[in-house]
């Protein structure tokens, strides 16, 4: 039971710290489109990296072990383009966000400035993605935690760095979409609290079923739907705000900051 709580708090101090990130929109007083588009590009970078060397390379070695080199890798890119085909398909089927208790509000908004829109949307898309990747990520943690307490703690400190820049790159888009701090916050800490959501499902309902084929599919799925979010999303929009080479900037240093997360508890 001690080992169960144990690997509980160090999945739920993994997931909070997306709330961490957040943290970034109380330090904005109004709109710097500089810092925008570095910061959205970065924030790319952080999932465009993360996705190709961390999570798709996960998915591929449990699906590899399961089914072979050959079919095990065919088995992985044919989840990764249906995790892009499934987010190509929501994004053509969800309307613009729009809060029914704030209809003239947000609709004034759109008026005003049409690309608000277009941030909030892209801020709850990333939200989106991030939730998904948080649950198995919660159950992975959880479960190496609840075998190895001490391998638990170096993993969840790794994906606690991890999902700081994640939570940067739901809150900038959805702060200056709103210009609400709390709405930036809640929505960056909601997409980490599924990490330690998938924790609980995963240790009272899946525990018999979780496997290394479904966590391999799963996993090449949200590395498609995070690079999706990237490439259509946060890249051209970067771009729009963006002029000079900040995006760019941003995006680099955003793949740096990833790598080393990653190589400091290798």
């Amino acid at each position: 039971m001690d080992n169960v709580l144990i690997a509980f708090s160090l999945t739920l101090f993994a997931g909070l710290s997306t709330g961490i990130g957040s943290l970034i929109a109380f330090f904005g007083k109004e709109t710097n489109k500089t810092f925008l588009a570095a910061a959205l590009g970065f924030s790319a970078g952080v999932m465009i990296y993360v996705s190709f060397t961390e999570i798709l390379g996960k998915a591929q070695l449990a699906l590899t072990s399961v089914y072979g080199n050959i079919p095990g890798k065919w088995y992985t890119a044919l989840s990764f383009f249906g995790g892009v085909f499934l987010t190509l398909i929501i994004d053509r089927l969800v309307p613009s966000y729009e809060n029914p208790h704030e209809i003239h509000s947000q609709k004034q908004m759109e008026h005003d400035y049409p690309e608000k829109s277009k941030l909030m949307r892209m801020g709850v898309f990333t939200a989106l993605a991030i939730a998904i990747h948080n649950f198995p990520e919660g159950l992975a943690t959880f479960s190496a935690a609840l075998r190895n307490p001490t391998q638990g703690v170096a993993i969840a400190i790794a994906i606690a760095i991890h999902n700081v820049p994640e939570g940067i790159s739901v809150s900038v888009p959805v702060y200056y979409a709103t210009e609400s701090k709390k709405k930036a916050f809640w929505y960056s800490f909601f997409s980490g609290i599924a990490e330690p959501v998938g924790a609980v499902i995963g240790y009272l309902i899946f525990r018999q079923l979780f496997s290394d084929t479904m966590f391999g599919i799963l996993f090449a799925a949200v590395a498609g739907i995070m690079i999706f979010v990237s490439l259509d999303e946060l890249v051209p929009t970067a771009r729009e705000y963006d002029s000079g080479h900040y995006s760019i900037y941003g995006l680099i240093v955003g793949m740096a900051v990833m790598a080393v997360s990653l190589l400091l508890f290798l």
